[in-house]
Order: structure tokens, then C-alpha cells, then sequence
């Protein structure tokens, strides 16, 4: 089922990002694409690594050598990582990949989150989000949103997602039956959000792309 054409609410609530830390960048990582965290660590996908660090030092705990040009998840057992036209299915023990899918968008995929027994991917340019079956890849439904779909993440029942285009990106609330934007988070001009994911409580760790960065950003309180 696909969701009507989004619009912005007048009343959507827009505020600056607080960006309360910054990671990075990271020996051997010129960019990072997806980011993920497994309630302990946040996860990061550097291209030709997934790398694994502390957020409390800061410090790199575990590489893994697999390709990562996309979006990052973790369903509290696997990684899942977007690589150019699949998703691989990944133990975090072992780096071994489990299982493939094809990715919805064939090579044009961005974010990857995990909700609900599903992986919710966004697709750049098509500006949109694809609820999708973890084992075979098929479509379960579709959220369109106004802007370009970066990274996707779900938190307390809310659906977030990064965008980014020439220099402006921010982080946004979007409603998940009409896309409709309900909150939105401006990054500084110049900085960018490529992958998202909320640790599950008051912060989301968005990757940076080129800068090699990962930034955390103060989720809003509910109203």
C-alpha cells in the first residue's frame, strides 16, 4: 500500500540541531554511509568496513571487513547493511553474512532501520521509505516523504529520517501513514546526515558522510 503524496504541515515544529558530540574521523574510513547501535555500540559503515566504537571514549571496538555503502541496522541479534543492490544479513560476532535480499531500490538505496519484525529502507531520489520483509526482500508498504530519504530510524512509536541536498540537511518526524512532516531538525549549513539511528532514548547518531564523522544529536523531548 502506497501512502499519498506528503506535505509540509504549516505548524511543523522546526528547531536548530543540538549537536552534543562528534566522533571521528576514523583510521582507514574516508566516509561513513550507515550507522546503527546495538544498545551498547554504535556501528558505522565506511565503504569497505563496518566498524563498531564506544560512545562514552570514543574508541574503535571492532572492524568488520564488509562492504557498506548504505544504510546500517541491527535487530538485536544481526547487522543488516545495505551494499550497492542487496542487503546482507550479518553476525556482528563473526562478520560472516548469513543471508542476502535484494534491495528494494537496486543499487539507489540510502537509510536502513529495524522495526517491528521489518527493515524500513529509504530510497534518496524517489523520496521514499519501503517497509520490507527481512527474508526476502518484498515490499510491505511504502511512505512517501517531501524531501530526499537519507538515514530512517524508529523511536517510541516515531518515525525519523535524514536529509540532505547540496548543503542543507536536517533531521524530520514524518507521520507514518501520510509522510506529512511534524517536526523538523536543521543541521548547520555544510553538515551533513547520511546515516541515522536513535540510541532508543534522547539521542540520534547521524553519520557524516565525506567529513568521516559521526555526530550525536539531542532527540527532542515529547510535547
Amino acid at each position: 500500500m502506497t501512502s499519498k503524496t506528503a506535505t509540509t504541515p504549516k505548524r511543523a515544529t522546526a528547531r536548530p540541531a543540538e549537536i552534543v558530540r562528534e566522533y571521528g574521523p576514523f583510521a582507514g574510513a574516508n566516509m561513513i554511509a550507515g550507522v546503527t547501535h546495538d544498545g551498547q555500540r554504535v556501528w558505522a559503515a565506511t565503504g569497505a568496513q563496518i566498524l563498531a566504537f564506544d560512545p562514552a571514549s570514543g574508541e574503535t571496538t571492532r572492524t568488520l571487513e564488509r562492504a557498506g555503502d548504505a544504510g546500517t541496522a541491527f535487530d538485536g541479534t544481526h547487522l543488516y547493511q545495505i551494499a550497492e543492490a542487496r542487503i546482507d544479513k550479518i553476525d556482528p560476532s563473526t562478520g560472516q553474512v548469513l543471508h542476502s535480499i535484494p534491495a528494494p531500490g537496486g543499487g539507489s538505496d540510502s537509510g536502513l532501520t529495524w522495526a517491528e519484525g521489518s527493515l524500513w529502507v529509504g530510497q534518496y531520489r524517489d523520496r521514499k521509505i519501503h517497509q520490507i520483509d527481512p527474508a526476502t526482500g518484498a515490499v510491505r508498504r511504502t511512505i512517501e516523504s517531501d524531501s530526499f530519504v537519507t538515514g530512517v530510524t524508529w523511536v517510541d512509536g516515531e518515525l525519523w529520517h535524514g536529509t540532505w541536498e547540496g548543503e542543507a540537511s536536517d533531521i524530520r518526524r514524518i507521520d507514518p501513514q501520510t509522510g506529512a512532516v511534524l517536526e523538523r531538525l536543521d543541521m548547520p549549513p555544510g553538515t551533513g546526515v547520511s546515516g541515522l539511528e536513535s540510541d532508543g532514548t534522547d539521542l540520534f547518531y547521524c553519520g557524516g558522510g565525506e567529513s568521516g564523522k559521526v555526530r550525536a544529536v539531542r532527540r527532542p523531548k515529547a510535547a
